[in-house]
């Protein structure tokens, strides 16, 4: 994170007496909010502030970091340049790999909302459902829908993808509504490529359920899938974020509701920590900042 923007964040909370005010002054959101705290506290060693429910207290050592903050501060407001210059940093090209069903469905508008606060910049978005490799794509990051992430890369957790398990009312008129998880054995379910192409997981009672699964249709492709449940090719396990349309125009039905499918991390990952560019590091930033927002992660993570 930009050590100069945690120091504001830093200062603004000490002065205004919590992390929601301080929020409110920056117009930005608590979870940031907390998230430059708790960076600051990690640089420092050391907590910053003593809290209960009631009160927001500086500790010695947050005294101390918030006498240097302030003199970092007003440094930097006496060089002007040095915005001046990040800003200049900011007119590169950011290449960003990502699913097509979450570029579609939620990326391609973050990414606009970013590049209306900065126009100067330019994203690259590559859309691919396999896996790319960063260093021999030149790709400065990735944003990835697993549970099973490279242990060589670098990852910002941004949120929970949900999925729902659905199909479409000719489909459901043709073959009949599962009664309960045991049932999809006899129905044709359409699977994934990287996702529970043999085996679906769910959540029921407390307790995990593996059902076996099978079909006459498996794509790497999730919005590829979609348009094959939508035309009644069978019973498929959808991201909840390209489900939600079609479920609310009665193209798709919910099944199983009480069951719930195994979600996904969502991810952004890169190679190196060191030689980020002034973009790249904004763009995290915005992600995890916007992932954080609620509206962004119910649409997400729920299916109701």
């Amino acid at each position: 994170m930009d050590r100069l923007m945690a120091a504001r964040v830093f200062v603004t909370i000490a002065q205004r007496g919590s992390l929601t005010a301080a929020a409110s002054t920056l117009q930005m959101s608590r979870a940031m909010v907390t998230r430059y705290l708790a960076e600051m506290e990690n640089w420092a060693g050391a907590r910053l502030f003593h809290r209960n429910t009631r009160h927001l207290g500086l500790t010695l050592i947050g005294q101390q970091m918030l006498d240097r903050s302030l003199g970092l501060l007003t440094l930097a407001d006496q060089l002007p340049w040095r915005s001046v210059d990040e800003d200049a940093q900011m007119q590169g090209v950011l290449r960003v790999a990502c699913p097509q069903a979450l570029a579609q469905t939620l990326l391609a508008g973050l990414v606009s909302r970013f590049l209306a606060l900065h126009p100067e910049s330019a994203i690259e978005l590559l859309v691919a459902e396999s896996t790319m490799d960063l260093v021999a794509e030149g790709i400065d990051m990735a944003v990835r829908v697993s549970n099973s992430l490279d242990p060589v890369l670098i990852a910002r957790p941004l949120g929970v993808c949900g999925f729902v398990l659905c199909a479409a009312p000719a489909y459901l008129a043709r073959r009949g509504r599962p009664a309960g998880l045991g049932d999809l054995v006899d129905h044709n379910c359409l699977t994934y490529t990287y996702f529970g192409r043999s085996l679906w997981r769910f959540t029921l009672g407390g307790e995990i359920v593996e059902v076996p699964v099978s079909g006459n249709l498996s794509a790497n492709d999730s919005m590829t899938l979609l348009s094959a449940t939508q035309a009644g090719a069978g019973i498929s396990l959808m991201p909840w974020p390209a489900a939600k349309a079609p479920v609310a125009r009665g193209e798709l039905e919910i099944l199983l509701p009480e069951a719930e499918p195994q979600s996904l991390g969502i991810h952004a990952v890169y190679a190196s920590r060191e030689h980020q560019s002034v973009l790249m590091r904004r763009f995290l930033d915005f992600l995890v900042d916007a992932f954080a927002r609620p509206e962004v992660s119910r649409g997400v993570a729920q299916a109701c």
